[in-house]
């Protein structure tokens, strides 16, 4: 997934960013960067070409419906805002003209949901590593957008960092950058919290400060730009020039989007060289790993803590946020997404039930759908029916009689649909119809938010 914008922007795959290509600005995202495969799987190249009208939204749209790694890399407009309709509008005022020159990726499901969406794009289905340096200097791109694999550096991972075999992809593209015929001028970077302190994100900084780039890494949620979903990430963004950013903090991880006429751009920041439990950050961080996130990332509706109920009401009561029904499907037939009895029963204590009106759901991973536990929040559809009286009355009764009472939330799953829109892909983004649902959840839960990459691709590009 490769996204350019901003003039003479060109794009490329990921392999063929991180290799160090660059002539043009496009970037290079897998499609599934869970996978065992330690090389990325989709990337876009970008080329630019001014259009008008073209937005930031639009190119993150491409991106994004190719797994969630392809950020629309070729044109800034409608691509991005799938999440909300509103969203787009936000990101309409970034106009950054570009163009997708190519994509690739080797996941055989994540290709044919590319191909779906952008049938005229060139797809190539290929690793990065298979990219050589005379590849990557013919592609002529001037901006890198990039998602290398992130289980080396989660938290419930084994956190293997450089000597995770799914690492040699992104030092692959660390050592072909400096030899690059022309360098690209953008680079943005995606990946877990947990980054930031990793060996790999040191020899990136070290490889593009000797390339002569300006640098601001980020940790950052949706919810900063007022969509109702955690889904806290790590972001890099670098320039090819002599000159500072005006909200450069040299050192300094910053929590939320620039201000550039702010005096002091590192009020909310942390130090990069210091390790800082999540719960410091945003409290319902949820992490993919090989199968789900671990339980106590989760948000337990009865053995939550007095700190998490004020904390949820906190988030409810933030009229910054729009509430979750701005982003869910108004047909759609239920039965197919209900949670079953056994389910009900088994994981009661453990689910995050929010309403239509909630302003917060937790990050939903490729697991969703399939697990329960951490993998992301559950929809109540009976708004008149309250959840504490269901919950106090299950004491003493039978198995049976428990399932009668939880049965009355009627608690299903989001669709596809309402996570792809919270993650900011456009009303237009959809699936080949031979793709299965389990199939969709994987793919979005591999992905990322449209709109905070539009939102960085707009300040890069300033």
């Amino acid at each position: 997934m490769a996204v350019t914008s901003g003039v003479e922007a060109r794009s490329f795959t990921l392999e063929e960013v991180t290799a160090g290509e660059g002539r043009s600005l496009g970037w290079v995202l897998p499609v599934d960067k869970y996978s065992k495969s330690p090389t990325y799987e989709r990337v876009r190249f970008l080329e630019h070409v001014p259009r008008k009208g073209s937005t930031v939204s639009t190119l993150c749209n491409s991106v994004v419906p190719q797994l969630s790694w392809e950020m629309p890399d070729g044109q800034l407009e409608d691509t991005n805002g799938a999440v909300g309709r509103d969203a787009r509008k936000q990101q309409a005022e970034s106009c950054i003209p570009a163009q997708v020159v190519a994509a690739v990726d080797i996941n055989t499901v994540a290709n044919q949901v590319y191909k779906y969406n952008f049938p005229h794009t060139q797809l190539l289905a290929k690793t990065i590593e298979g990219i050589t340096l005379e590849e990557f200097d013919r592609l002529s791109f001037n901006m890198i957008l990039m998602s290398p694999p992130c289980q080396p550096f989660t938290r419930i991972g084994l956190q293997g960092d450089v000597t995770d075999p799914r690492t040699n992809s992104f030092l692959y593209i660390l050592d072909i950058l400096p030899r690059l015929q022309k360098l690209p001028k953008y680079i943005l970077l995606e990946n877990v919290k947990g980054f930031e302190v990793s060996s790999t994100r040191d020899l990136l900084i070290q490889t593009i400060g000797n390339c002569g780039f300006q640098y601001q890494e980020f940790l950052l949620s949706p919810t900063s730009l007022g969509i109702p979903n955690s889904r806290l990430r790590y972001f890099l963004i670098a320039k090819l020039q002599s000159v500072p950013f005006p909200f450069q903090a040299p050192g300094q991880v910053l929590m939320e989007f620039p201000q550039t006429e702010s005096e002091h751009p590192q009020k909310h920041a942390i130090d990069a060289e210091k390790k800082i439990e999540e719960k410091k950050i945003e409290p319902n961080i949820c992490f993919d790993s090989s199968t789900q996130c671990s339980g106590k990332e989760a948000i337990l509706f009865k053995r939550e803590t007095a700190g998490e109920i004020d904390r949820k009401r906190q988030q409810d009561s933030d009229l910054s946020v729009r509430m979750l029904r701005d982003f869910l499907e108004d047909d759609i037939d239920m039965n197919s997404y209900f949670l079953p009895p056994k389910s009900l029963l088994r994981y009661a204590l453990l689910l995050d039930i929010v309403k239509p009106t909630s302003r917060r759901s937790t990050c939903f991973t490729k697991g969703y759908g399939r697990y329960i536990e951490g993998t992301g929040s559950v929809l109540q559809t009976t708004e008149d029916v309250q959840i504490e009286s269901i919950y106090k009355s299950l004491t003493n009764l039978s198995q049976e009689e428990k399932i009668t009472r939880l049965l009355m939330l009627q608690l299903r799953f989001f669709t596809p649909k309402e996570i792809a829109n919270l993650l900011g892909f456009p009303p237009e983004f959809g699936f080949p119809e031979k793709t299965t649902v389990k199939q969709r959840y994987r793919l979005l839960g591999n992905s990322l938010n449209v709109h905070v990459v539009a939102q960085l691709i707009k300040i890069l590009c300033e």
